[in-house]
């Protein structure tokens, strides 16, 4: 046993393989059957067709270029691979594919076109996916490489892709800035506002005789000037590489591209600006002392129903340790330090409400993790803020708000997982999405909205009722019914975790059972820029 973790206790589990473990278990593993069904689709790149027309050109798939990029037996975390899932006129993922691995052993995000998806072009979802990635390249100070072959906007959706699109020009442009390196291998074409892709990168590397690089393709010349010129002799790979100075290598086939694009990773003299803490050098790092399986067993797929949250802290921090801050005092909310996979973080969850006590018990916490440059990590499982007469007199606003702008503040990066339901403000307090999480993910069982169906069905029932009396109507109540059930339908649609990933408000859903390895490969990532906390500041009500 590592020495260092001796003085922190062990959570225990009380968990026993009773009726409702047995019950829970069995629906969990059947939600995580039909997400791994929906990720295999996810994989797919395209029809049958499109895949062997592409490859009798000797063309690799996206998919098998990653592969051969990525060093041998990297992990590769996939982001945001259901974008478009159930989305008319999307492609699923965006016709992209994007993630981190290790690259000449540095981690560095990774997007690539999917060019036997319609082309590779971009439609909504894409550009709202590619924003993503870029933020996630900036904020955690990511080397980016574009595998790039695509057919540019989809035309039927230009205006929703050309008006937000462009900021993906600027972000490249301020990577260069930030001196973020950027290097793009042009595999096929890449034309229009999508020759600036690659030409705003810091390195080029071009495909002989399949790169296309061209503001205007030959039709258009023809027509915009009266030219009539070839495409390779237009914007080739080898005209770039002579003539242009467009492209910085001319790479004999896809192999040589991808080769030279590891190569440049290879010299960037890179390292993280984060100090890693000792303690992930470790020889040993401790696995929790329960089976990840049990969490299957230990959360229901309804998430109306509560569990307790230290029973998933102890399945996914090292040797199941946990020091807890604060244990009697506001017990709805747990709080405390741990380490996953020698990374020290803050943790802070909840069995489900928040009450007053609860949410002071946060600020102060989140204001003790700044101080130690600890990162936090959110485990979302609340329908929100306490309501009612008692609560508000005990000041539950003040305390909320103190809670909301503690995370607001705070400087520490932080990672949200999603594990049952995220309701109205318990949704922002808990770091959701508008609050700039490094990383979000969440579990299939998960929902997400202003809250439960059944509240804000009922909320709107009991305005209708008093609106009619007010004005001394009598009240329909086969208009209301039919009204509360199509209300009740829209809501669990849009609060349901496929709704939310498929429109990338999370970065991925995933099975509970890889929380652990995802959080610990996440953390390391964050520590590419310094971790460092700061003062929370800000308006104190007290």
């Amino acid at each position: 046993m590592n020495t260092i973790f001796n003085d922190i206790p062990i959570l225990k589990t009380k968990i026993i393989n009773d009726e409702t473990y047995n019950k829970n278990y069995k629906e969990m593993s059947d939600m995580v059957k039909v997400l791994n069904d929906r990720l295999e689709q996810a994989a797919s790149q395209g029809s049958e067709k499109a895949i062997n027309v592409h490859l009798k050109r000797g063309q690799l798939l996206v998919r098998d270029r990653i592969d051969l990029l990525l060093d041998e037996d990297s992990p590769f975390l996939e982001l945001c691979p259901l974008a478009g899932w159930d989305q008319e006129d999307m492609t699923l993922g965006g016709s992209i594919v994007a993630g981190i691995g290790l690259v000449s052993g540095i981690e560095c995000l990774i997007s690539g076109n999917v060019p036997t998806l319609y082309g590779g072009s971009s439609n909504e979802i894409s550009v709202i996916k590619q924003s993503r990635m870029m933020i996630i390249a900036w904020e955690n100070r990511l080397p980016l490489i574009q595998l790039i072959q695509t057919g540019g906007a989809k035309l039927d959706q230009q205006s929703k892709v050309f008006h937000p699109g462009g900021a993906q020009f600027r972000n490249l442009a301020e990577r260069t800035k930030k001196n973020l390196p950027t290097c793009s291998i042009v595999f096929g074409s890449s034309t229009a506002g999508g020759a600036y892709t690659p030409s705003l990168t810091d390195y080029i590397i071009m495909v002989k005789n399949q790169a296309r690089v061209f503001l205007g393709g030959p039709p258009l010349v023809k027509m915009a000037t009266g030219e009539i010129v070839d495409a390779e002799s237009l914007g080739g790979a080898d005209m770039h590489s002579r003539k242009s100075g467009v492209s910085d290598q001319l790479a004999l086939d896809e192999f040589d591209a991808i080769h030279k694009a590891r190569e440049f990773i290879a010299r960037l003299n890179w390292s993280k600006k984060g100090k890693i803490p000792s303690t992930h050098f470790l020889e040993q790092i401790e696995e929790p002392l329960y089976d990840v399986d049990e969490l299957l067993g230990i959360v229901s797929s309804n998430v109306k129903i509560p569990f307790d949250v230290n029973e998933v802290i102890n399945r996914i921090v090292d040797g199941s340790r946990f020091s807890a801050f604060k244990p009697l005092y506001g017990s709805n909310l747990v709080t405390g330090w741990a380490f996953i996979h020698g990374f020290q973080v803050g943790i802070i969850t909840t069995n489900n409400v928040i009450f007053t006590q609860e949410a002071n018990k946060a600020t102060q916490f989140i204001r003790l993790c700044n101080m130690t440059n600890t990162p936090l990590l959110f485990l979302q499982n609340t329908t929100g803020f306490m309501v009612g007469k008692k609560y508000e007199e005990e000041g539950i606003i003040k305390a909320g708000s103190h809670f909301i702008n503690a995370v607001s503040n705070s400087k520490v990066p932080a990672i949200t997982i999603m594990m049952g339901a995220s309701y109205g403000a318990g949704n922002y307090a808990l770091c959701g999405r508008v609050y700039n999480p490094k990383f979000l993910f969440s579990w299939p069982n998960s929902k997400c909205s202003v809250m439960g169906p059944e509240q804000l069905t009922g909320v709107m029932d009991i305005i209708a009722r008093e609106s009619s009396e007010r004005q001394g109507k009598k009240f329909n109540e086969a208009a209301a019914q039919a009204s509360k059930e199509m209300l009740t339908s829209i809501v669990e649609e849009e609060s349901d975790v496929y709704w939310t990933t498929s429109r990338v408000l999370d970065d991925g859903v995933i099975d509970p059972r890889m929380t652990r390895v995802i959080i610990g490969f996440c953390l390391s990532v964050i520590y590419n820029e310094k971790v460092k906390g700061g003062s929370l500041g800000g308006v104190s009500r007290m």
